[in-house]
């Protein structure tokens, strides 16, 4: 299970450590503390959490705008299959689909809430469709 510190939690869910001990003073997040006391937030719970949460952005809005090439987020599923694998991270309201090799997964330690950074690297990716605002 990925353990992660009240304030990294509260990092990639862009909103204070006091709103991330909410959440898991709630169970809406599991969580619980350490040998030394202190607080932590169960990785897996989390990314979950990120999951039923997110929310597409806002038609018009910044991130329906513009192209960023690195994703730090949190990893919600990995399938392995093989010699290849899917990964897929939750970067705020982003949602990042990787195929790499499975050995690469292993090697990275990457599962259900691990955090994780997608880096897109591409001479011209972007994809638009015209949205027409609801009436």
């Amino acid at each position: 299970m990925a353990q992660l510190k009240i304030g990294q939690a509260a990092e990639l869910l862009g909103v204070s450590a006091d709103t991330v001990r909410r959440l898991v003073d709630t169970k809406e997040v599991a969580g619980g503390r350490g040998e030394g006391g202190q607080r932590f937030v169960d990785g897996a719970s989390l990314a979950q959490y990120l999951v039923d949460s997110s929310e597409p952005p806002a038609f018009g809005s910044a991130p329906t705008r513009s192209a960023r090439n690195r994703f730090t987020g949190i990893v919600t599923k990995v399938d392995l299959d093989g010699l290849i694998a899917q990964v897929e991270i939750q970067a705020g309201p982003h949602r990042v689909v990787s195929i790499l090799t499975a050995e690469a997964v292993r090697d990275l330690g990457l599962e259900p809430g691990a955090v994780a950074t997608a880096s897109v690297k591409a001479t011209s990716v972007v994809v638009e469709v015209p949205q027409v605002p609801p009436s």
